[in-house]
């Protein structure tokens, strides 16, 4: 649009880095909290964790803040949540998630991440509503995500930087929620571009080759949060079964009440574990 103030990441001579560390600075001074040591972005379902995790000490429109963008999905906030844990530390919440499909790039994509790392978060937790490739996982379901495939054909990292993604979803952080929830499965996280969902065909494939869960966000996150040196831990609720395994047509509709539906308990199960880091 005519007159718009341009977005900073759009600019290929920005440092993204430099921009995450603006909007951290924000943070802490809209908070009163000058350092944040553990972040979570929480998708479709999630969001009633942010009211029992602890006390919120403030929060604020993302807009505010340098880089984030108001969402454009429903089911997420569009605000940065601070919350002063029992154990005294605090935790960033994230409710303004931008995805892939949305077309601003992925510099976009993982400022949130970025800007947690900068808060001095040292634990990212990633959360998503999903389809599931496994019969066994009803609607409600919470998945530990092991592992991902990123089909997206991009990546947040640019130029010759080499990340090592071995145990991206760290074991012991996933080690830590069987404690508190011994049933809790694991499986691997498919992202695809979106928006459409995946056809019956390409469930399959992801089926062959390893997937379990299949979405259109989070693979990307989970590698930069690993270039700024955090320990990632991943969930997924199955919303629906993905397509061809659920013999019904999807909607974002049966995502929204499926995620309604289960959110208090997963909420619930989302709190202890974050409490027991």
């Amino acid at each position: 649009m005519a007159g718009s103030i341009p977005h900073p990441l759009d600019n290929p001579e920005t440092d993204p880095f430099e921009v995450a560390k603006e909007a951290a600075d924000r943070i802490a001074e809209l908070t009163g909290v000058e350092r944040h040591d553990v972040a979570l972005t929480l998708g479709s379902g999630w969001g009633k964790a942010a009211d029992l995790l602890g006390e919120t000490v403030a929060e604020i429109p993302a807009t505010e803040v340098v880089g984030f963008s108001a969402p454009a999905v429903a089911g997420h906030v569009g605000s940065l949540r601070s919350i002063r844990l029992a154990n005294g530390k605090h935790a960033l919440v994230i409710g303004a998630r931008t995805h892939y499909y949305e077309g601003h790039g992925v510099r976009r994509v993982v400022h949130s991440v970025r800007t947690a790392a900068a808060t001095g978060a040292s634990v990212m937790v990633l959360t998503n509503g999903a389809g599931g490739i496994r019969e066994t996982w009803t609607p409600g379901t919470p998945v530990l995500i092991s592992d991902h495939i990123n089909l997206t054909g991009d990546s947040p990292l640019e130029g010759a930087t080499f990340v090592d993604l071995t145990d991206l979803y760290a074991s012991r952080l996933r080690d830590a929620a069987r404690a508190v929830a011994p049933e809790l499965d694991e499986g691997v996280y498919v992202q695809f571009r979106g928006p459409q969902y995946e056809t019956p065909a390409e469930v399959q494939m992801a089926k062959t080759i390893g997937g379990h869960i299949v979405g259109m966000s989070t693979a990307l996150e989970a590698i930069a949060a690993r270039q700024a040196g955090m320990e990632i831990l991943g969930f997924s609720l199955i919303t629906n079964l993905a397509a061809g395994i659920q013999k019904t047509p999807l909607s974002h509709a049966e995502v929204i009440e499926a995620g309604k539906n289960a959110e208090a308990r997963i909420g619930d199960l989302l709190a202890k574990v974050v409490g027991s880091l």
